[in-house]
């Protein structure tokens, strides 16, 4: 059996992540108390009848059985089924921003007097334990529901049993890291093109910032360190039973020379890996390599 467990703050597009699973033939359920997870998959198991099970699992639970989780998980994994943790994350700001456009009240505030800021807090030391276990974390700030629909289904729409799927996303400090990044390499040493006013409009996937960048043998040196690097260590992270990793570049504004070397890198890794997918965060672009299809 395949189960995806979705947790993550509210707000944060669970609902819309469940649906999109739904649709890929999942048997979704909202909400379930994590104490009956264990039973749940059990009772599917004997029957045969569902082989796909996606369950959201969040700071609704009672705080006992949230402390418990990781022990299930870790039985869950011990078994049979294939468990897969989503968590899914937005900024306090933008959730905040989220509440006062709907007017809804956060699950944590309605039997208690906190205010939905501390609530968001709450709610994000609450759910520590489940982040901490998450195989995939996707930062939903700056995602359309389109986007996040789109996200999941890139994600699990196939099966993968083995492979370890790699992204590699380009950023600009000046917009915050992305918080769904499990590794991150600062650039910014790097000569940067947008001291030269003529290259400012481009982006560094064009010809005129790649002939920039080319032009100086450190570029490619980092860019060579990098891939080593990750070449040597993914293997020990999908033997540890990692089903995604996001790798972050960062420079100062995500257009050039971040671009550029998620680019470079995604060339370089896809030759011996078989699932690596793109992102340009402050481009707006995502794509899956062997596809080559931008979305």
């Amino acid at each position: 059996m395949q189960l995806v467990i979705i947790s993550g703050r509210s707000g944060s597009g669970k609902s819309i992540a469940l649906q999109a699973l739904e649709d890929l033939g999942y048997y979704a359920i909202d909400n379930l108390p994590a104490m009956l997870l264990g039973s749940l998959v059990e009772e599917l198991g004997q029957q045969g009848e569902r082989t796909h099970l996606a369950v959201s699992i969040d700071a609704r639970n009672l705080p006992t059985a949230l402390e418990r989780f990781p022990a299930l998980l870790q039985d869950l994994k011990a078994g049979t089924t294939r468990v897969q943790v989503i968590y899914l994350t937005t900024d306090a700001r933008t959730l905040l921003e989220r509440y006062s456009a709907t007017r809804r009240r956060h699950p944590l505030t309605r039997d208690s007097n906190m205010t939905l800021e501390e609530a968001i807090a709450k709610e994000e030391e609450t759910l520590f334990g489940i982040r901490e276990l998450a195989d995939l974390r996707i930062d939903t700030s700056r995602l359309t529901v389109h986007d996040l629909r789109r996200r999941i289904t890139d994600q699990l729409g196939h099966e993968r049993q083995s492979q370890l799927t790699l992204t590699l996303e380009s950023f600009g400090y000046k917009r915050g890291v992305p918080l769904d990044a499990d590794i991150v390499f600062d650039i910014r040493c790097l000569p940067n093109p947008y001291w030269d006013p003529t290259l400012r409009p481009y982006t560094g996937r064009d010809e005129e910032i790649i002939a920039f960048l080319k032009g100086y043998p450190v570029v490619d040196e980092m860019g060579q360190d990098i891939t080593d690097w990750l070449e040597k260590w993914l293997p020990a992270y999908q033997q540890s039973q990692r089903s995604y990793m996001t790798v972050a570049i960062g420079c100062t504004g995500g257009q050039h020379r971040s671009v550029y070397m998620v680019e470079q890198l995604a060339r370089q890794l896809q030759k011996r890996r078989a699932h690596v997918q793109v992102r340009h965060r402050e481009l707006g672009l995502h794509y899956s390599l062997s596809e080559a299809t931008p979305f």
